[in-house]
């Protein structure tokens, strides 16, 4: 059987290092929970919550973000040159441009959810905002820990459930609408199964 997927699932679909060790991921969980799955559970998931925010890193969902200038500042760039921004303008910035420079990100085309591991973690190691898929600072984005628990939730479901295979090429992005999709569908080829943690 087939179903048709809006592209979320599509990066680690593609990469059986990473399916495969959220699999074991989960059946390391069920192991020790069994099929209990609630908030702290789902807390544990380290190896799945690195593959969502890499996904989220190389196609996050918003174009651009805003964000109006309540007074004067100076910005000085890694080349050295400084820009003036009056109070009241407008400042943009692209989470897509940002979450691909290549001072901060190793191969910042390539999907590795490693990249946020412990002892790695390339997110931090050039300030707060590295990473902006939910943008930033005082108008960060307040529902981030919710979608990361709800992603899980899904996830956890789906791994637990089915044996799951990506049969569509890999989608292009569809930069045209405000927040950011696929170009057609994405076509995933499903078998129904029960994970246990003795498989």
């Amino acid at each position: 059987m087939e179903i048709i997927d809006g592209g979320g699932n599509k990066f680690l679909m593609c990469n059986n290092k990473y399916l495969s060790a959220v699999v074991e991921e989960q059946k390391v969980l069920m192991e020790k929970h069994g099929d209990r799955v609630d908030h702290d559970v789902l807390a544990e998931m380290d190896v799945l919550y690195r593959c969502i925010k890499e996904a989220l890193r190389l196609h996050p969902p918003l174009i651009m973000l805003l964000r109006s200038s309540h007074s004067d500042f100076s910005v000085t760039t890694r080349e050295g040159k400084e820009y003036d921004i009056p109070k009241g303008h407008i400042v943009a910035t692209s989470p897509a441009f940002a979450n691909r420079l290549p001072h901060i990100f190793k191969d910042p085309d390539t999907y590795d959810p490693d990249r946020f591991a412990v002892g790695r973690e390339e997110d931090k190691a050039a300030g707060a905002f590295s990473y902006i898929s939910f943008g930033g600072g005082r108008h960060g984005c307040l529902g981030e820990p919710f979608a990361h628990l709800q992603i899980k939730a899904i996830w956890t479901h789906l791994l637990r459930n089915f044996e799951l295979e990506l049969v569509s090429p890999f989608p292009e992005i569809d930069w045209n609408a405000m927040v950011v999709g696929v170009k057609g569908e994405v076509m995933v080829r499903y078998k129904r199964r029960v994970l246990s943690a003795n498989q």
